[in-house]
């Protein structure tokens, strides 16, 4: 039996093109804003993931199931309603949420609508956060 492809892997598609393709000038500013402080505080060139998600870095997982393959360290999603961060769960990462602003969380995802509702030394926490807890992996 064949192995189950990876739906979302890291694609050559120009991040910047991509971005351009978001009508709301306001969401290309905040992604651009958002691509520099994780760009910045990873170290990593951003880079298209599937067709939606701009990714910092890679790790490589495998599950107790033998499903494998590669995701980014970091990431985030500039969805319609709102910005999809990928940020690992680690140890410290719900009370930097607290001092984080205005947000909603889902398992490994922090939801925020706008880059001014939140404070971005405290995204750089939890990009560093979640970079560290998957390099130790």
């Amino acid at each position: 039996m064949a192995k189950a492809q990876a739906k979302t892997v890291e694609t050559t598609q120009s991040v910047s093109d991509f971005v351009k393709t978001i009508a709301d000038q306001q969401r290309q500013v905040d992604c651009f804003t958002l691509i520099d402080l994780m760009q910045a505080q990873s170290g990593f060139e951003p880079k298209l993931w599937g067709t939606a998600i701009i990714g910092f870095g890679s790790y490589h997982y495998k599950y107790d199931s033998g499903r494998e393959g590669d995701a980014p360290l970091v990431s985030f999603s500039p969805r319609k309603a709102e910005f999809a961060l990928y940020i690992a769960n680690f140890d410290g990462k719900p009370e930097l949420l607290q001092a984080f602003g205005k947000h909603k969380t889902a398992k490994a995802c922090v939801y925020i609508k706008s880059v001014s509702d939140i404070d971005t030394d405290v995204l750089k926490k939890l990009v560093d956060g979640s970079i560290k807890h998957y390099q130790k992996k």
